[in-house]
């Protein structure tokens, strides 16, 4: 009889693992590295986790959605089917770091049933050697076809107390500075890290935003962001410092709502890239291969810049935006500026701007960003205004017609200004009308900004709203063969692969809050590994000028840099839109360091990552596109580094000219920040270089192919 309750015991303790393992599924990425294990609970719930040569990465985590008024995607589901397949291409990017990028992964689709409710939610995964995406899918049902997210609770449930580099979680902006710190240690630090901005909204005292890179106590590299960012609300991630449990946390609407979907639609995805080496994290291109092919036929139009601009002088308080000092309260069409007094300080005039024009085209820009062009910014910031600006009319001062003839003739293009002052319903109204005055007077380049509150108020700027917007923009700017540089914009998520006349964004803090109390040191070396990790940025580097006492003894703000450092950020930086944003007069003091400015590529065939570590240094070698010329660059923190490079990458059977442009031996970001050395010699592929970052500086390397004997001579090896 004992017996047999053993027995009966032992087939029921099978009969559960059995009916447990039906409802189980793994794949593993193509190398075999990551393994993904899905499964669904006693209770009905999704659950995953992740793990990298037998390390979690996520511990089985919880997936799912609470609706608004209607029965949540979280609970009561079985096990409805799973496919399996793989998936291997090569893409060309229109631009990018590479020029071929490839899209290897493993995939598996759970299809999940809600008995109950009478309805399916669909959960895709792909396996890449680099990382993990899934989404949410949710098809077509009588039981789900319109409804409204309260609250996305994807898990990421980590394996300890990791070390994170994060920023706060906030609705409305990015521009904060990273703190370092284990994840148990955010909450006491929040406040600190929550500095002012024009506009801000943040959620919780340990909510934080991605791409967040976190490293952890046995080496592993794990960042957490999102791919595909598409009618839905931008996430962010609410950490549980108890269990070390972050859960998404969805960008409200102005109604305190998360989302308004119909099915048949889906989710942008939830990624994990993970690596034991740092440059893995930098090299990954999964967010790109998570987005969809480039939605345009004819892509000739688009082209990488490197421009300059009439913005600079006004960051450091030189000049302003605004006409005159006599207006203060400006309606368009209305307010006759031929009455006024012009201030003497407004920098869009004729005359500048000719100088700009002028200089770009002695020394190979393409564009020249010109802001303050137009009326309206006497009043425009504070106030929320509706009607703000019209987007065609210019100033007294400022000839459209003939400037953009002037700079013509000199081979270059003028860039547009369109700050919207966040009055979104009044920039898509004027929208198509801005665009045709662009393409009717020769600009073919924009540069937007959202500063400020949203209107509609309430909104946020990283709302499903908003996002619409930003992408909407994007697709009528294509209509009329324009390209988008867009600032306060939400984050990206790779969407530059679908619409790559999006050529860049802000959305994070740029150069410009050198000029506000400076950049940490370390900023630049954290970038990349955050920020970047869906998109390019327009940093706007090349400062040279570091002491903002030179334009204005009161004004104590320093850059945190060297110009060495300055020169390498055009390469560690990642963009095909950069920006040389010192003034003329300040490169005409220093024009052999300029000549890397205008030497460095902007897109690129190859990228090499050979030093990586968040938040201490990042060195990349990169190959311009269509030549043998190769570009190296290292940012480094406070604490300098020490560099002992091996130039492998270059070709076997050539000889190169190599300019280095270093940190002298005496230069800090804090001391002497314009001491610099230039070196030039011969390398190969067989060189070895040994070079030595300042406190907040780096190094930049221009290696161009030797031509024949004729160009090496005078010239001593490396």
């Amino acid at each position: 009889m004992k017996n047999m309750k053993v027995i009966k015991l032992f087939c029921l303790l099978l009969f559960l693992f059995v009916s447990n393992w039906t409802m189980a599924e793994s794949i593993t990425s193509p190398n075999g590295q990551l393994q993904l294990n899905f499964s669904v609970n006693a209770q009905g719930e999704p659950i995953y986790e992740l793990s990298y040569k037998g390390k979690a990465v996520i511990k089985p985590s919880k997936l799912g959605l609470e609706l608004k008024d209607a029965p949540g995607l979280m609970n009561g589901f079985t096990l409805a089917d799973t496919k399996t397949s793989t998936f291997d291409e090569t893409w060309e990017p229109v631009w990018g770091e590479v020029k071929q990028i490839r899209n290897h992964y493993n995939e598996m689709v759970v299809t999940l049933n809600q008995k109950a409710q009478d309805r399916n939610m669909i959960i895709r995964f792909r396996l890449f050697d680099d990382g993990l995406g899934f989404r949410y899918e949710f098809p077509l049902s009588k039981n789900l076809n319109y409804f409204v997210i309260k609250d996305e609770h994807t898990q990421f449930a980590m394996a300890g107390d990791h070390t994170a580099f994060w920023i706060p979680g906030d609705y409305d902006t990015q521009e904060y500075d990273y703190t370092e710190s284990k994840l148990s240690e955010i909450r006491g630090l929040m406040k600190g890290a929550i500095t002012p901005n024009s506009s801000q909204t943040t959620f919780s005292p340990t909510g934080v935003q991605t791409s967040l890179q976190m490293k952890t106590a046995d080496g592993l590299y794990i960042n957490l962001h999102e791919a595909a960012l598409v009618d839905y609300s931008c996430m962010h991630l609410n950490l549980d410092d108890k269990n070390f449990v972050f859960e998404s946390w969805l960008t409200p609407d102005a109604k305190g709502d998360k989302g308004y979907l119909q099915a048949p639609c889906k989710s942008p995805w939830r990624t994990v890239i993970v690596s034991d080496d740092a440059r893995d994290i930098l090299n990954s291109k999964l967010t790109l291969n998570l987005n969809e092919p480039c939605a345009y036929e004819d892509v000739s139009w688009i082209k990488p810049v490197k421009y300059i601009g009439v913005w600079w002088e006004m960051i450091t308080g030189k000049s302003s935006w605004s006409y005159t000092d006599d207006v203060y309260s400006v309606k368009l069409g209305q307010t006759d500026y031929s009455q006024t007094k012009p201030s003497g300080r407004h920098a869009a005039n004729n005359d500048k701007v000719k100088r700009y024009i002028d200089f770009a085209s002695e020394h190979g820009f393409d564009q020249i960003l010109v802001e303050g062009w137009n009326e309206g910014w006497e009043d425009w910031f504070g106030n929320s205004k509706d009607y703000v600006f019209d987007f065609v009319t210019p100033y007294p001062d400022f000839d459209v017609k003939m400037l953009n003839a002037y700079a013509k003739e000199k081979g270059v293009k003028l860039m547009m200004h369109h700050e919207t002052s966040a009055s979104v319903r009044n920039y898509e109204r004027h929208l198509d009308k801005a665009y045709q005055f662009m393409i009717d007077n020769g600009y073919n380049a924009v540069k937007s900004g959202y500063v400020g509150n949203i209107i509609p108020r309430g909104e946020h700027h990283y709302g499903q709203w908003m996002n619409n917007h930003y992408i909407h923009v994007a697709k009528r700017a294509a209509d009329y063969k324009i390209m988008v540089n867009s600032h306060e914009a939400v984050r990206p998520t790779g969407l530059c692969r679908t619409y790559p006349n999006w050529l860049a964004q802000e959305s994070a803090r740029g150069t410009e809050f050198e000029s506000f109390g400076g950049l940490r040191p370390d900023h630049t070396t954290i970038l990349p590994f955050t920020r970047l990790m869906g998109g390019p940025m327009d940093f706007t580097p090349g400062l040279f000028q570091m002491d903002f006492t030179y334009y204005n003894k009161e004004k104590k703000s320093q850059v945190h840099s060297t110009i060495a450092r300055q020169l390498a950020l055009y390469v560690t930086m990642y963009s095909p839109l950069q920006m040389a944003a010192d003034l003329p007069e300040n490169y005409e003091r220093f024009m052999d360091a300029f000549q890397f400015i205008k030497d460095v590529a902007v897109d690129w065939d190859e990228s090499v990552y050979l030093e990586a570590e968040p938040g201490d240094y990042i060195t990349v070698a990169r190959k311009a596109k269509g030549t043998g010329n190769w570009f190296v660059g290292n940012t480094s923190d406070e604490n300098g580094h020490e560099s002992k490079l091996k130039l492998d990458f270059l070709d076997k059977n050539k000889k190169y000219v190599a300019t280095i442009y270093a940190d002298a031996k005496d230069a800090s970001w804090e001391h002497n920040p314009q001491a610099y050395t230039i070196t030039k010699g011969i390398v190969t592929s067989r060189t070895e270089l040994k070079l030595k970052a300042a406190s907040g500086g780096g190094y930049a390397i221009s290696i161009m192919e030797a031509p024949d004997k004729e160009s090496l001579k005078g010239l001593k090896k490396l």
